[in-house]
């Protein structure tokens, strides 16, 4: 959609893993701030990939609390209650976390399905699809069949979806995605970069993303320049 005469489209660049809760809940703030932003028309945001944990074995599926404890050593009730105030945080974002059921997987190829949804303008719609099939209904995001259903969920055609998988399209982008976020300095998503000119780290308050959202369009107006 053309900007409105007189603006300039303001860009959004999201570096998201599609198994990080902390993305899944920076998602809605930024769905809530651009409704409160007043030119969400002039908005594009781009879902770019990042792998919290790219040395996760390939076809390993381990539930998420036993990779939690392998990875911090803490005891099951200190698990429990760190995932305990995360499942707070995504209930007042309307978002019902189930720690129970997540497994955790290698997201490559997830990122890969991404990028493939991307080029049907169907990015944002295939990454909360993702992140909501592991965080929520605990699928399994490294399984081909479950990423074909999950593609189709949203509008990718499934033959386009299995062409990509069984090959190795696609992560090339993936890997730039990351060189790219290296590049920025980025260490822990979400984080976000509006026009290449202003980075917010972390899920930070609607108000937070809202203000960081006007700030950047102020200085991208006709006015500013």
């Amino acid at each position: 959609m053309p900007a409105v005469s007189g603006r300039r489209r303001l860009r959004i660049e999201v570096w998201s893993d599609i198994v990080c809760p902390w993305c899944y809940l920076g998602k809605r703030r930024l769905d809530k701030a651009l409704d409160r932003f007043g030119h969400a028309e002039d908005v594009e945001v781009v879902w770019r990939s990042f792998q919290l944990d790219p040395t996760h074995r390939d076809g390993l599926r381990e539930p998420v609390y036993e990779t939690l404890a392998r990875k911090t050593g803490g005891s099951p009730a200190q698990l429990r209650a760190m995932t305990g105030q995360l499942v707070a945080l995504g209930a007042e974002e309307g978002l019902a976390y189930d720690f129970d059921r997540a497994v955790s997987v290698n997201t490559f190829d997830a990122h890969r399905l991404g990028h493939l949804a991307r080029r049907h303008s169907l990015g944002a719609q295939m990454h909360e699809r993702l992140m909501r099939a592991h965080l929520v209904e605990g699928e399994l995001v490294d399984d081909v069949e479950t990423l074909v259903r999950l593609g189709t969920d949203v509008g990718v055609p499934a033959d386009k979806v299995r062409q990509v998988l069984a090959g190795d399209a696609f992560a090339a982008d993936v890997r730039e995605d990351i060189r790219e976020a290296q590049a920025l300095g980025v260490t822990g998503v979400p984080f976000f970069v509006l026009n290449r000119a202003y980075g917010v780290s972390g899920a930070q308050p609607v108000n937070d993303l809202l203000s960081a959202l006007r700030t950047a369009d102020a200085a991208s107006s006709p006015a500013a320049r």
